[in-house]
């Protein structure tokens, strides 16, 4: 995917630090209902990204892989939560289903990682990240909006991001 494409955002991080920044800047832009969808091989920093993305949203909980449980939420203040879905175990799009994505997408932000397994099971509209390992401390993230959300939300992204390297 060229670098220069009007509809995604490449991005190479340089720290895992400089990854959970880019999610706090994320997080605090996401609403209910938001799907991000985390595509990356092991060790890409999908749940590095998530970190920031449950600390910009505001999370009282810190955020870790639930590689093991499926699915951990993490609460803010006001009640609200935000759910994050590790399908690397699924087989299916119904065994997401089966976890009631469903409920999950419509009363709180999504996280998912390996969307790529249950994608049958996602809405047409949510923002994709793709992560890969470029080093020891390098992550590269190509950012892909899918609906008119996204673009704004990755544009707001493209903004604060920008402004903040420079």
């Amino acid at each position: 995917m060229p670098i220069l494409d009007p509809n995604s955002f490449e991005f190479i991080s340089r720290s895992a630090d400089q990854t959970r920044r880019i999610g706090i800047r994320l997080g605090s832009m996401v609403q209910p209902q938001d799907v991000i969808c985390l595509s990356g091989e092991l060790g890409t920093g999908k749940t590095t990204l998530t970190q920031g993305i449950a600390n910009g949203w505001g999370s009282l909980d810190r955020a870790t892989s639930p590689t093991f449980v499926l699915v951990k939420n993490y609460r803010r203040p006001d009640g609200s939560e935000m759910y994050h879905l590790d399908a690397y175990r699924l087989q299916s799009a119904l065994e997401a289903e089966d976890l009631d994505i469903d409920r999950m997408i419509n009363f709180g932000p999504f996280i998912v990682e390996w969307p790529e397994r249950i994608l049958a099971a996602l809405p047409d509209s949510h923002l994709w990240i793709n992560m890969t390992w470029l080093g020891d401390e390098q992550r590269g993230l190509i950012i892909i909006p899918k609906g008119n959300r996204y673009k704004d939300i990755l544009e707001n992204l493209k903004k604060v991001m920008i402004k903040s390297f420079i």
